[in-house]
């Protein structure tokens, strides 16, 4: 069996040497999501990569990061159990924000089913989104020098800390979280006012969503991802 931590290569030595990480999160800590955007595309160029899960930040990350790079480069896992309502907010912001989403996937649902035995995400939802998650996100991030997530502290208490630039130890590379400040009405004010359009299943009890066999509409007092993998205890998919 494999140690749970490799060392780590030269290569990835000088990439966490680059920045003083701690410095540059005071930095950014009370700058605007645009800012921190504007300062990312400074160091990072083209190897600034943006995940999208066709959820409500990723359309206010298409909209801030558009406006300041019309080449933003954007991408997205395709676990092929994606509601359809997300594959149509995916077609409506790639025509309104004019950009084309880079598609990672891993094998097909029957392949899984034969190696692994049908309905493995009741069975074994981490080894789930390992397959259909983890290893496509290996692949998308592996030329690139830093992702963007619009993760927020309020969405869970194992993001309440996150802040807006770190060091991604999970896929060797930094990762930045512009809307890591960001409240729930910030975000609706910000779709309302620019009229961006958003995923509809917000709008009929999903605060926070993913696949169609491992998300439900949560009920008032619950939180906001108490939808996701409802009574198996996790709470993440292994991404962020």
């Amino acid at each position: 069996m494999e140690p749970l931590t490799q060392p780590e290569t030269p290569e990835i030595e000088r990439a966490q040497a680059r920045f003083d990480t701690e410095e540059i999160a005071d930095t950014l800590e009370p700058m605007s999501a645009s800012e921190v955007l504007e300062w990312a595309f400074e160091q990072f160029g083209e190897d600034l990569y943006f995940a999208c899960s066709f959820q409500k930040t990723s359309s206010i990350m298409l909209h801030l990061a558009t406006e300041i790079n019309p080449d933003a480069r954007f991408f997205y896992l395709d676990t092929d159990l994606l509601f359809p309502e997300t594959y149509a907010i995916r077609d409506r912001l790639a025509e309104r924000f004019g950009v084309e989403f880079e598609r990672f996937h891993n094998i097909s649902l029957e392949e899984q089913a034969d190696l692994y035995g049908d309905r493995l995400w009741k069975t074994n939802p981490d080894a789930c989104c390992a397959i259909r998650k983890v290893d496509p996100m290996k692949r998308a991030l592996s030329s690139v020098d830093c992702w963007v997530s619009g993760i927020r502290r309020e969405d869970s208490m194992t993001r309440a800390n996150a802040p807006k630039f770190a060091w991604d130890h999970r896929f060797k590379l930094w990762k930045l979280n512009p809307l890591a400040d960001w409240t729930e009405r910030d975000v609706w004010n910000h779709l309302n006012r620019h009229g961006i359009p958003y995923n509809p299943l917000h709008d009929q009890g999903y605060p926070s969503i993913g696949c169609t066999h491992c998300t439900l509409p949560v009920h008032p007092g619950q939180s906001a991802r108490d939808g996701r993998w409802f009574g198996s205890g996790k709470i993440e998919c292994g991404i962020n």
